[in-house]
């Protein structure tokens, strides 16, 4: 259980100003949560190995593999400005 005490006590460390209704109303909420986790905690989890992720998963992703896709001559025709093999493009900082 939660007191209305540390609810101040946290809001003060986050630099919150909680009226007295969201004092009462974190209060409770708050300590809901806790009952749940202590609810939790009750549970034999014995021989159980701890998890991330509930359905194991695999990286599908495929192999990162390098080729050459284009020319670069090809490329560069497509440029409105090239200067020494490369794209030219507008200055954006000093």
């Amino acid at each position: 259980m939660i007191t209305k005490e540390q609810v101040e006590h946290v809001a003060k460390l986050a630099r919150l100003n909680l009226t007295e209704e969201e004092k009462e109303l974190y209060t409770n909420q708050l300590s809901k949560i806790l009952d749940y986790i202590d609810q939790l905690n009750e549970v034999n989890t014995t021989g159980i190995e701890p998890m991330t992720q509930p359905i194991p998963t695999v990286n599908v992703m495929r192999e990162d593999v390098t080729k050459k896709q284009f020319e670069r001559e090809d490329m560069l025709k497509n440029a409105p400005h090239e200067e020494y093999g490369f794209f030219r493009v507008p200055k954006i900082g000093e």
